[in-house]
């Protein structure tokens, strides 16, 4: 007859696993595998207020997946924030450009089009409205 083994994971021992599974399988920093992001949430959202994107910056609504610039004053863009590269959330926007912190990708903040890979694909356009002085995503 076998004996049953129990193993007790302690505090360290899960911040180890979780640091592992962060970094994905090949251990880069930043993480190279996709991280498998919880579906966003559906019909309108109101993201916050607009003021909280400055001109040629942004701001990541990691919940909702979405990345909002504002290339020229008044004029707000929106795009997926999932990096089309190896689907890691993009971590800013900065100068008019989105970046994605796993492997050094960016985008265009006025069309999602591919400004350095390694990512071959643009980030997909959402829609959004500003209204009242309050982003929406639709």
């Amino acid at each position: 007859m076998g004996t049953t083994r129990r193993v007790v994971l302690t505090g360290t021992a899960v911040s180890a696993i979780s640091l592992v599974g962060a970094c994905g399988s090949s251990g880069e920093p930043g993480g190279s595998a996709p991280q498998s992001p919880a579906a966003p949430p559906t019909g309108p959202v109101v993201l916050g207020p607009s003021a909280d994107v400055a001109v040629h910056s942004g701001k990541v609504y990691t919940t909702e997946q979405v990345v909002v610039t504002q290339p020229v004053a008044g004029s707000f863009k929106a795009f997926t924030s999932i990096c089309t590269h190896k689907q890691c959330q993009v971590g800013s926007v900065e100068n008019d450009q989105i970046i994605c912190p796993c492997h050094g990708s960016r985008y265009s903040a006025v069309d999602g089009s591919v400004l350095k890979g390694p990512a071959t694909l643009p980030l997909a356009p959402k829609t959004i409205t500003v209204a009242a002085g309050k982003i929406t995503l639709d």
